[in-house]
């Protein structure tokens, strides 16, 4: 008799296999028509349970070792030369965007290194950080040797203080190439480091120390660092003392850049110029280029709440460059403006904006000076290629130069005639006026006595910080943001 609707009908089949009847306390598991399942079925689906129990455990082990191997030092676990443990990130792992905070260009090799290069000796750059970051990478260049350059030891440190070769003990940090201690680099080629973490304040010294055991040929140097730098022989790249640092160098050695990964930049001006550019009669070991009180400044400006774009600056400035003319050398040394432009600025990290300061050299030098058109016709060049990577451009007025032993009135016409253009607009996408801030008010075609640093020719401290405050830092804005 069937039951009233009143009475339960017994379990469906899907109840069956969700409350699985008890048997002698054994959970017993059944088929969907409600039959048990034999007892292997029962072991089998225990057994793979467990092995995916088993192999989840694993997983999650794995990832933990693999995020904590990440946050650590990219250099942590290995030996160095004399047995001691490399040490580790004094920075935790974070995000940002990678910006220059320094670079210089390569100008050529080294006189005196042709043979021997400096083998058996530790070169210990210093470098000033525009930027602060929380990572670092750098930049070597080998682009005047002639043989391979044999790197096998390189570390990067803050200086323990100013005007020293010691390093802060704590943040030494040993450099890798894809994962390596040890890179070669051949002639004419750079290479950029792994990141370290390390965390790197804005304005202060940076130690890059770089080991070759063997000769490389020509150095590849930039001459006038107006910074000293230092020399120890033998392998003394993880001294923090800078004992053995005894010889000093007015110049920066295979060290072309330094990277930080930021989170107070959001991009790179790159400043790209002559010797008034590179600093060359600024105080030695101050930072008082043009462009470092720049990069101050804009920093400052920020920090007082303007609404101005967060960059870096960096100083791509070589002493004696022209805008058309190379230098003597295979490859050129002193690479002309429109030759090394590539290189030394649509190449730099994250480059946002170009700011060019050139002009000067092709006039004073060049002996068939027939006008300003050829001259103004390379720094239209440069823009254009600028403007194909979607690149502002800033141009500076070409500063007077009269009581230079250089000096004539056809080389004046043709300097106020490149002005004259420059000042319409038919040259750069903004102008900064440093013509019209540094002349003398009295002799135009002379710079002011206090903004002269007595040849006539180059500023004085006074008159680099003068360039830098009359640098208009609204013409930074619209920079990078589209590939015209």
């Amino acid at each position: 008799m069937a039951p009233s609707r009143s009475e339960p009908a017994g379990p469906s089949p899907e109840e069956t296999r969700d409350s699985p009847p008890e048997e002698n306390g054994t959970s017993v598991t059944t088929r969907p028509d409600g039959a048990p399942e034999a007892p292997r079925a029962q072991h089998r689906t225990k057994y793979l349970a467990l092995l995916c129990a088993l192999i989840a455990l694993v997983v999650a082990v794995s990832a933990g070792i693999y995020v904590t191997a990440a946050a650590g030092d990219h250099t942590h676990g290995g030996t160095l030369a004399d047995d001691r443990p490399h040490r580790g990130s004094a920075a935790p792992v974070s995000t940002g965007t990678w910006v220059g905070s320094w670079a210089s260009a390569p100008v050529g090799g080294e006189p005196g290194t042709e043979t021997a290069g400096l083998a058996g000796h530790s070169v210990r750059n210093v470098v000033h950080a525009d930027a602060g970051g929380t990572s670092a990478r750098i930049t070597l260049s080998n682009l005047y040797g002639q043989t391979p350059l044999d790197i096998t030891h390189a570390t990067l440190a803050l200086s323990a203080g100013d005007a020293t070769a010691a390093a802060d003990e704590d943040t030494i940090r040993r450099l890798t190439f894809g994962g390596a201690t040890r890179v070669v680099i051949p002639a004419g080629e750079q290479v950029v480091s792994d990141a370290v973490h390390l965390l790197i304040p804005h304005d202060t010294d940076v130690l890059v120390t770089t080991y070759s055991p063997t000769p490389s040929g020509p150095v590849t140097y930039h001459p006038h660092a107006q910074q000293t730098s230092y020399v120890a022989a033998g392998d003394r790249t993880e001294d923090s003392t800078g004992a053995p640092y005894t010889q000093q160098t007015p110049y920066w050695r295979y060290l072309t850049a330094l990277d930080v990964l930021s989170n107070e930049a959001d991009g790179t001006v790159v400043v790209f110029g002559d010797s008034i550019t590179d600093g060359i009669t600024s105080t030695v070991g101050a930072n008082r280029r043009w462009p470092d009180v720049l990069g101050d400044r804009l920093r400052s400006a920020l920090a007082g709440g303007q609404r101005l774009p967060r960059y870096s600056v960096v100083n791509e400035g070589i002493s004696g460059n022209q805008v058309l003319a190379d230098g003597l050398g295979r490859p050129a040394e002193n690479q002309s403006g429109l030759g090394r432009f590539g290189r030394d600025a649509l190449s730099r990290t994250d480059v946002k904006v170009v700011v060019i300061d050139l002009g000067i050299n092709d006039i004073l030098r060049d002996p068939r000076l027939d006008g300003p058109d050829r001259i103004l016709t390379g720094l239209r060049t440069l823009v254009r290629e600028a403007h194909a990577r979607g690149l502002k451009v800033v141009g500076a007025t070409l500063m007077p130069f009269k009581g230079h032993r250089g000096w004539t009135p056809a080389r004046e016409a043709v300097r106020q005639q490149i002005n004259a253009e420059i000042r319409a607009g038919r040259v750069y996408d903004a102008v900064a006026d440093f013509d019209k801030a540094l002349r003398d008010p009295y002799d135009p075609r002379r710079l002011r006595p206090d903004y002269d640093s007595g040849d006539h020719l180059h500023p004085s401290d006074l008159g680099f910080a003068t360039m830098a405050k009359v640098f208009d830092l609204r013409t930074l804005k619209g920079g990078g943001q589209a590939e015209l």
